[in-house]
């Protein structure tokens, strides 16, 4: 029999001494204390003087690790919503033993404390409402957080359908366009446009949908602004190495790199005047 000699409460835990030391398998050497939560306490009763068989005291045991471990799941879950995964990780990170890990998981579960699907229903609609992210990169951070890929594109097809991806899409590009347009050429800011939202995981056929709801027209004057300044900067640059035909044909490849379109290039390097360079 296992005799306990004092039980000390402490500011989280209670310290359980025994008679004498006691040796347990999962124990590098003997002990003649451990440290329980109270949820132990009360279940077995623990009172100074009582006895503990062998089989009793493994229970106690093996209670106590899923108590601890359940309790550090709850503190880990009280501020802000986790993934089944997340709760694991950080279980094992604080030495939980694997087996009660997934009897915590189990337990969260059954309970509602933590639901993968309604996380991920969750996490989508908070980024529609946001207008911030197509549902490639959707799918590309909820699989960083370890949850099933066959689940996040259940939901996806669910909860954000073309229909949605459309309206989103557009409303982002209107803040791209509202943040660029008078720095960049049409052709220029399209590209932007297309590029931010392929990036953002929309796919090239919404982002083309979205551009096109735009209507974006061209205003020639600051384009033709735009493309001086350009000319002038490039111009700069590259007269230090070139003359001629090839310091016009660097600065035409260079224009054109940038979006400029080939006929309006022309027609500025015509009017510019080289001798001042």
């Amino acid at each position: 029999m296992i005799k306990i000699k004092e039980i000390t409460k402490l500011k989280k835990l209670y310290k359980v001494t025994f008679t004498e030391p006691l040796t347990y398998k999962d124990w590098d050497e003997e002990q003649d204390k451990i440290y329980v939560c109270e949820d132990t306490v009360v279940k077995f009763m623990l009172t100074r003087d009582k006895a503990l068989t062998e089989g009793e005291f493994e229970q106690l045991l093996s209670f106590d690790h899923f108590a601890q471990g359940k309790a550090l799941a709850l503190y880990f879950i009280s501020f802000k919503p986790r993934t089944s995964s997340e709760v694991k990780k950080y279980l094992f990170e604080h030495h939980v033993q694997s087996s009660q890990i997934e009897a915590i998981i189990d337990y969260l579960g059954k309970n509602n404390l933590i639901n993968d699907r309604a996380y991920i229903e969750s996490y989508i609609r908070g980024k529609i409402r946001a207008a911030n992210a197509g549902p490639y990169q959707i799918m590309q951070k909820l699989r960083m957080k370890g949850l099933e890929s066959q689940l996040i594109e259940q939901l996806l097809t669910q909860v954000f359908d073309e229909e949605k991806q459309i309206d989103v899409a557009v409303k982002l590009a209107e803040k791209i366009v509202h943040q660029k347009a008078s720095r960049l050429t049409l052709q220029q800011l399209k590209q932007k446009v297309t590029q931010t939202l392929t990036t953002k995981g929309f796919s090239y056929n919404v982002s083309a949908i979205a551009l096109e709801t735009l209507e974006l027209e061209a205003d020639e004057e600051n384009e033709l602004e735009l493309l001086y300044n350009e000319l002038e900067k490039t111009a700069r640059k590259y007269s230090r190495r070139y003359e001629g035909y090839e310091l016009k044909q660097r600065i035409t490849q260079a224009l054109a790199r940038k979006g400029f379109d080939f006929g309006s290039i022309s027609s500025a390097i015509r009017e510019y005047d080289f001798e001042e360079e």
